[in-house]
């Protein structure tokens, strides 16, 4: 049994804080790669709820995850025995000039399509990243000469370390690449951005030319968790990969894609642990040819 099954409290009351528990949940359906064990989720439909569910979990001793849209995770086979919270999408973006306020919980393409058109751009080049502008903050997203730090300008989140919600101006050294300063049981609630004015007509012509790069570039089509590694100063990891001839390269069900030598991409009922060898065997290649160790840009959760 669940560490939140066997806490009744919390489940009798997860109605009233406008949530629904879903026990027992593969994360194997809530991740882009398609694998992952078994944890309780609780998806909740209200940010304001947040203080009151966590705090009742940590009085009880309840270990708790904040879960995004999955696009850059990697959960283990076993499961976890962590409470798993997820923000229900469907709030509506707020508009004021050129700042918008939108929901952490929505997709990103999704808040780059609405506000493109209300003819606001400057994250067109994101367009294609899957996931949450949560997700996307917290790893400061980047693709086609767009970062999302550079369009942020307020973040409201809780702090999970002192139950606290704020709301941040965002400062140059918050964002650097392919992370944040945010601290990991930090929730996202809401982000300000700052775009451009730019004619509709035009941000879709971005759009589809960053699209048609990402289609001739990268496996869309199949299960992957974006670039595995992140490139080291100075270097592409992914031409490293290409040009040590590992593309192609299986371990299980799981394959370097023949696209792009720095995604994995799940072909064949990948399990997690097949994605961590072929991982592992792709970060001692190159250590060995250029004596550089690979840094993880996917997210690993263990139990």
């Amino acid at each position: 049994m669940s560490l939140l099954a066997r806490d009744r409290g919390v489940v009798e009351r997860l109605a009233a804080w406008d949530a629904e528990w879903l026990p027992g949940e593969r994360l194997s359906r809530h991740t882009s790669l398609g694998v992952g064990g078994q944890a309780d989720i609780v998806r909740l439909h209200d940010a304001r709820r947040v203080p009151e569910l966590v705090a009742h979990l940590e009085a009880h001793d309840v270990p708790w995850r904040i879960l995004g849209g999955g696009s850059n995770l990697l959960v283990a086979d076993e499961g976890l025995p962590d409470v798993v919270l997820q923000m229900a999408r469907g709030e509506e973006i707020e508009i004021a000039g050129n700042r918008v306020v939108v929901p952490a919980a929505t997709t990103l393409g999704t808040a780059i399509l609405d506000c493109a058109k209300r003819n606001l751009g400057g994250m067109e080049g994101l367009v294609g990243v899957p996931g949450t502008l949560g997700g996307a903050l917290r790893m400061n997203a980047g693709a086609y000469g767009n970062e999302i730090g550079d369009v942020v300008r307020a973040v409201s989140v809780f702090h999970g370390a002192t139950g606290l919600t704020e709301t941040l101006d965002t400062e140059s050294d918050r964002f650097q690449y392919r992370r944040t300063s945010f601290a990991c049981d930090d929730i996202m609630l809401s982000v300000t951005l700052e775009l451009l004015d730019c004619p509709y007509a035009q941000i879709l012509e971005r759009i589809k030319q960053c699209n048609q790069k990402r289609r001739a570039a990268q496996p869309i089509q199949e299960k992957t968790a974006g670039c595995i590694f992140r490139n080291p100063p100075g270097r592409s990891a992914g031409k490293m990969l290409d040009d040590l001839g590992l593309k192609g390269t299986g371990v299980g069900g799981a394959v370097v894609s023949e696209r792009h030598a720095n995604f994995i991409v799940n072909r064949d009922h990948a399990t997690a642990a097949d994605i961590l060898k072929l991982m592992d065997l792709m970060r001692e290649r190159v250590l060995k040819a250029y004596g550089l160790e690979l840094e993880d840009e996917v997210i690993v959760w263990k139990a």
